[in-house]
Parts: C-alpha cells; sequence; structure tokens
C-alpha cells in the first residue's frame, strides 16, 4: 500500500526501480545540541554555607563564654558565702561534739561504775590527742 501511495504503481520488478528516499535534515539544519556539563545551580555556595557555619559558631562560643563567667561568679559567691557562714557551721559543729562527748561519759560512767580505780573520761592510752572524726556525726560540716 505505501509503494501505491509513493510510486504510483503497485509492486516492484526490481529494488533499482525503486527511487531514492534518504532522510536529510530539515531546512535550516537540526538545533545545535548541547554536550557540556550542566549543572543546576541550586542551593547555596560554599563561600556562603562556611560563612553561615562560622557565625554559627562564633554565636556558640560567644554564648558558652558568657555561660563560663556566670558559672564562675556563682561559684564564687557560693565561696563567699561559705567563708562568711563556716564559723558558725563550726561552732554548732563544736557543741554537737561536746554534747556527744558528754553523753559518751555519762554511759562510760554507769557501764564502768562498779570498777575500782576507773577515772571517767581519761584516755586508756597515753597518746596526744588528736581532734575526732565526724565519723559519730553522718552530717558532714559544710
Amino acid at each position: 500500500m505505501t509503494e501505491v501511495l509513493k510510486r504510483g504503481f503497485p509492486g516492484m520488478k526490481s529494488v533499482k526501480d525503486m527511487g531514492i528516499v534518504q532522510d536529510a535534515p530539515p531546512p535550516g539544519g537540526f538545533p545545535s545540541i548541547r554536550i557540556e556539563r550542566r549543572l543546576p545551580n541550586t542551593g547555596p555556595t560554599g563561600v556562603a554555607i562556611f560563612a553561615g557555619l562560622a557565625a554559627i559558631m562564633g554565636y556558640g562560643f560567644y554564648k558558652l563564654s558568657e555561660r563560663r563567667q556566670v558559672k564562675r561568679f556563682e561559684a564564687d559567691e557560693i565561696l563567699t558565702v561559705r567563708r562568711i557562714v563556716q564559723p558558725v557551721v563550726q561552732a554548732e559543729w563544736d557543741l554537737r561534739y561536746l554534747e556527744h562527748l558528754r553523753k559518751e561519759r555519762e554511759e562510760e560512767a554507769k557501764i564502768m561504775k562498779n570498777v575500782p580505780g576507773w577515772k571517767v573520761g581519761e584516755s586508756t592510752s597515753r597518746h596526744r590527742w588528736l581532734p575526732p572524726l565526724e565519723s559519730w556525726d553522718k552530717r558532714p560540716l559544710i
């Protein structure tokens, strides 16, 4: 059917009877083909990313130094308060220790009342006196 439409007669006796049909470019030629690499221009540049991250890190270091300053001030304030309150706390601790010592001597006198020659509160060894440990009282000094 195609041959009838194109050449006007049915069938062919030879291939040579066929007219030359050749593909050709359109008039004016084909449009040019871009063969270079085309990357999409999306997103920030590397310099912009670097500058943004540097700004964020700078702000973070600024806040860190601010927080360290506040923390140092608070620690100094706590130490100042402890230095002021320490004599009062030491006096209370001494009173608690003396009360404990009094009760201990009363109990010792009650237990050792039948032992002849026993002196209440006298050390059984003749060593120099050392201040007591805080083990008798579970609360720390400060």
